[in-house]
């Protein structure tokens, strides 16, 4: 199976928060799910924790690599810009990832690499990844937090991803 990318300075276990969550479901494939996460208007239809989510530059509505992009999750205000885009090809890793960034003084700010990565596993069944690391004061009060509202969060946005999926493909309904 395939990892996640880390950029330098991102890498888990070198930073103040991780998060990692990952399903396998059969029944679905990359294609089904891709749209659900690669469209961020949708994300508030299945993730309570989204919402506001616009875009600059009049890109959108889907993510691309470079396009920047706004949405609040956790109670943060996130400014974020795409860094790795990878389209669902045969025999490939569908990947997104981006770099995401909150407050203004070294109090408040927040910067996160949140990335996803799809794959097609043998059986009709799709594995989905979604791994997060964070730095500053904020990323070290959401570590020391007990139960992890990351951990708990992104269980959400995986489970309602999914459920979104399942419900669009008609031949499971």
């Amino acid at each position: 199976m395939n990892g996640i990318f880390w950029p330098e300075g991102y890498v888990p276990g070198f930073t103040d928060n991780f998060a990692s969550n990952e399903m396998i479901v059969a029944g679905l494939s990359v294609a089904d799910v891709w749209p659900w996460l690669n469209t961020p208007s949708l994300w508030p239809s299945y993730y309570s924790n989204s919402g506001n989510v616009r875009f600059y530059e009049d890109k959108g509505p889907e993510l691309a690599n470079g396009v920047r992009f706004y949405f609040e999750t956790f109670g943060f205000p996130v400014e974020a810009q795409v860094v790795e885009h990878v389209a669902p090809l045969a025999g490939q890793a569908a990947r997104v990832a981006w770099h995401g960034w909150a407050g203004d003084d070294a109090q408040t700010r927040l910067d996160v690499h949140h990335a996803w990565l799809l794959e097609d596993l043998p059986g009709g069944r799709v594995r989905i990844l979604t791994q997060e690391t964070q730095k500053g004061i904020p990323a070290q009060a959401l570590a020391a937090a007990d139960p992890n509202p990351m951990i708990n969060g992104h269980d959400q946005w995986l489970k309602g991803l999914v459920a979104a999926a399942l419900k669009a493909k008609p031949t499971l309904r």
